[in-house]
This record gives C-alpha cells, sequence and structure tokens, in this order.
C-alpha cells in the first residue's frame, strides 16, 4: 500500500509507504490497521510490519531447491523397461533423444520447463533477496512485476513428474513393458516445492523499502 503526493509544479514526488502513515495491512485479506496492532480485526490473521526472518527462509529454501535440482539432472527422470533391455534417460537426454526423433517441438518444451523455467526461477529468487539489501538500477515496480511473474510460473514447474506420472500409469504390460518412474522425479519435485517456498517466504514489501534508499543514492551522485 502506497500514497503518492506530487507537487503542483509537478518538480517532485513523494512516495509515502503504508509503514510511513502508520498503517499495516493483512497480508491475507489485505485489510489496513493501525501500526501497532497484532491480529486483523477481519480475519484474525497475524498483522505484521516486515518480516524480519523472510530473507533468512527464502535463502534457506533456496540453497536446499538448488542442491536438489542438481541430482534431478544427473539421476534418470525415466526408467523404460522392455522384454530384452532396461533404458533409463536424464530429462536432458531424453529431450536430446526426441530432438534425434523429430520431435523437435516436445523436445523444447520438456527443455523449457525443465531447465530454463528452474534456472530463471533461481536466478530471479536471488535476484530480488539481494536487491533488497544492495541498491539496484532496476526499479521497484518491475521488480514486484518479476516476483508475480515467478509466482505465476511456478504452478507449472511440475510438467515433468506429471507426464512421468502419467506414462507410468499408462505403459504397464506386465512382463512386456513397463514405464517408472526414476531417482530424479523426486529430486526434481523437491527442487521444484522448495523454489515455490522460497519464492512465497520472500515478504514483497521489503522491495518497497529501498524506494528512500536508492532515492538519496541518486541524489548523491
Amino acid at each position: 500500500m502506497q500514497v503518492v503526493r506530487m507537487e503542483l509544479s509537478g518538480t517532485s514526488q513523494e512516495i509515502l509507504s503504508a509503514r510511513d502513515l502508520g498503517i499495516v495491512a493483512c497480508t491475507r485479506c489485505s485489510k489496513p490497521a493501525p501500526m501497532g496492532a497484532q491480529t486483523c480485526s477481519r480475519c484474525g490473521h497475524r498483522l505484521v510490519s516486515r518480516d524480519r526472518q523472510s530473507l533468512q527462509r527464502v535463502w534457506a529454501f533456496w540453497t536446499v531447491g538448488l542442491m536438489c535440482y542438481i541430482p534431478a539432472n544427473t539421476y534418470p527422470m525415466l526408467k523404460t523397461r522392455t522384454l530384452f533391455q532396461v533404458d533409463e534417460s536424464t530429462i536432458i537426454g531424453g529431450a536430446v533423444e526426441l530432438a534425434h526423433h523429430g520431435n523437435w517441438g516436445i523436445a523444447f518444451i520438456i527443455l523449457f520447463a525443465s531447465v530454463v523455467i528452474p534456472l530463471a526461477k533461481f536466478m530471479a529468487v536471488a535476484f530480488l533477496a539481494i536487491s533488497v539489501k544492495q541498491r539496484s538500477v532496476t526499479s521497484q515496480r518491475q521488480r514486484h512485476y518479476l516476483y508475480e511473474v515467478v509466482e505465476y510460473i511456478g504452478r507449472w514447474s511440475m510438467i515433468d513428474i506429471f507426464v512421468v506420472a502419467i506414462l507410468s500409469s499408462l505403459v504397464q504390460l506386465k512382463s512386456l513393458a513397463a514405464i517408472n518412474p526414476g531417482t530424479a522425479s523426486i529430486f526434481f519435485a523437491l527442487s521444484v516445492i522448495f523454489t515455490m517456498l522460497a519464492a512465497q517466504a520472500f515478504d514483497t514489501r521489503m522491495i518497497w523499502d529501498t524506494q528512500t534508499k536508492d532515492e538519496g543514492l541518486k541524489t548523491n551522485d
């Protein structure tokens, strides 16, 4: 919640946060309350002006998610067993094999959803966490929009797990053929979960706390 105060001359602009006005908003129902209130009068949720432990949880979840993402790309994601052989394929290996057989569209979707998006989420969450502590050339609005994008694409991060689950349930021909999830599926699911937790743990209000600091640095420059 912000209040923008502009002078008639148009030469200056002051952005006041709800904290500057002595107001705290409920993060569950958005109802404002006076600073110092302990619980929301509407939903009973605990009111906190800023979550001081937010960045600690963000980096903890982010680190665990990154640790899980490494074996998710090194261990096999899918185990295909036929009558005479057993094939194991990683995420990238499976996409390369699909491209080799001419399925370029599916290979691109797998690489984009399983490699590009997770890595982009890791970088975006790390950038947001660092930007609230150090000066950034990216505006507050752009950083907040980046957070919304990370939150939105989080629901599509489990596409590999869904595909493996569907194939495992459909292709079970007893001793003739079977498809089972590999070890990487567990690590990939954990990586997605911890990345989502890292994004949810981030207190976006800290982005706007840097407004005054950035403006002061620009003035000194």
